[in-house]
């Protein structure tokens, strides 16, 4: 997908694809690092996937070029579902903005741009 048709996606839309990425990307990297059994890998994996774990991309907003904040925060301010009970509305709206921003990356064919700021993000685990 070109990045113009991936710009007329709703923010919502990106999440969508970008949630699915990201669970994507946790399983990869647990699996590299971990030596466990699917059910301790799957805790850890709810761990990393979790809103509040992904609102930490507000540590590496300053990180990004211009185009991925403008789709970070297309991504935040999307009305894309309920609050889950063990994220604050804050903290929701701010994963909503990284699974946007992955999406984009992943639909756009910027994958190691994909990673990279999946290690930006994660870099203290």
């Amino acid at each position: 997908m070109t990045k113009n048709e991936a710009n007329l996606l709703s923010g919502g839309a990106l999440a969508y694809v970008g949630d699915a990425i990201l669970e994507l990307l946790v399983r990869e990297r647990l699996v590299e690092t971990v030596d466990a059994d699917t059910g301790v890998l799957s805790q850890k994996a709810r761990d990393y996937v979790s809103a509040k774990a992904q609102a930490r991309i507000t540590g590496v907003l300053s990180e990004l070029s211009e185009e991925e904040t403008a789709i970070y925060r297309r991504g935040r301010n999307s009305h894309s579902g309920r609050v889950p009970h063990s994220a604050t509305p804050a903290e929701y709206r701010r994963a909503t903005g990284f699974e946007a921003l992955a999406g984009w990356l992943y639909l756009t064919g910027e994958r190691e741009r994909l990673y990279e700021v999946f290690d930006l993000v994660y870099r203290t685990e």
